[in-house]
């Protein structure tokens, strides 16, 4: 089958593609250094032509709440016109958990204003909702930082690997469309803060670490489940300490 990585080229679109192209499938990196524009449109209807299955692992280059709801907003919508067009067979996004339920986040309102688009395209899709990415718990931890203390939210958390998120969307990739939208949990829910503690001690970094149930989420106030599957969820295996004794 020939397959679309939209973003291929990203964090998550390099890990991907390996696993696809392993079972013999002819994969294309698409992103605008490839000439694949999804934003503008640019090259998408040449890189879709014989696609059967297109996964959009792209993120926005900015997260100020307009920016980030135009690039999803128009990406999404010329990425279902031009699935249509070139009868693709199943599109695969990634997003994540809760995204329709934090509507303080700017972020979040995007990605539920992508997933409706999806919806309603006429496509057959698969969403995979992931949880936060481990390579990004230091960049929260940093968005934190009042003074020399770091006040995270008072919230539990449940953060992935990414070469777990690259595997559970392989997975979903090829096996048939259902219309469905999947979640993925790390395998640890702890509070945030024990998390960024773990990180920070293994770098010998000594800045107090405190949860605070005023602790905001890039501005969101969260509820202890925000962040986290709230049913039936696909597993990552890849445990935080393992992952930071490996960086």
């Amino acid at each position: 089958m020939k397959i679309v990585v939209i973003g291929g080229t990203g964090l998550i679109g390099k890990k991907l593609i390996p696993h696809l192209t392993a079972k013999g499938h002819d994969v294309l990196a698409a992103s605008p250094s490839k000439g694949v524009n999804a934003v503008t449109g640019e090259g998408l209807d040449a890189a879709l032509k014989g696609a059967d299955i297109v996964v959009d692992v792209a993120n926005a280059p900015a997260w100020e709440d307009a920016a980030v709801l135009a690039f999803f907003e128009n990406s999404g919508r010329n990425l279902g016109a031009a699935e249509k067009t070139a009868s693709v067979k199943h599109h695969v996004a990634l997003s994540i958990v809760n995204t329709d339920k934090l509507p303080d986040s700017g972020y979040f309102r995007a990605k539920a204003a992508q997933e409706k688009l999806i919806k309603a395209s006429g496509v057959p899709y698969t969403i995979l909702r992931a949880t936060q990415f481990m390579e990004f718990v230091e960049g929260i931890a940093q968005s934190c930082v009042e003074g020399d203390v770091i006040h995270l939210p008072a919230a539990s958390f449940q953060p992935l690997a990414s070469d777990d998120v690259a595997s559970a969307l392989a997975e979903v990739t090829l096996k048939p469309a259902k219309n469905e939208t999947i979640d993925l949990g790390g395998p640890e829910r702890k509070p945030m803060a024990d998390f960024v503690r773990e990180l920070y001690a293994a770098k010998g970094e000594t800045r107090k670490i405190i949860a605070d149930g005023e602790g905001r989420y890039f501005g969101a106030k969260l509820a202890d489940t925000s962040l986290v599957p709230l049913g039936a969820a696909m597993q990552g295996r890849v445990r935080f300490g393992e992952w930071v004794g490996k960086r």
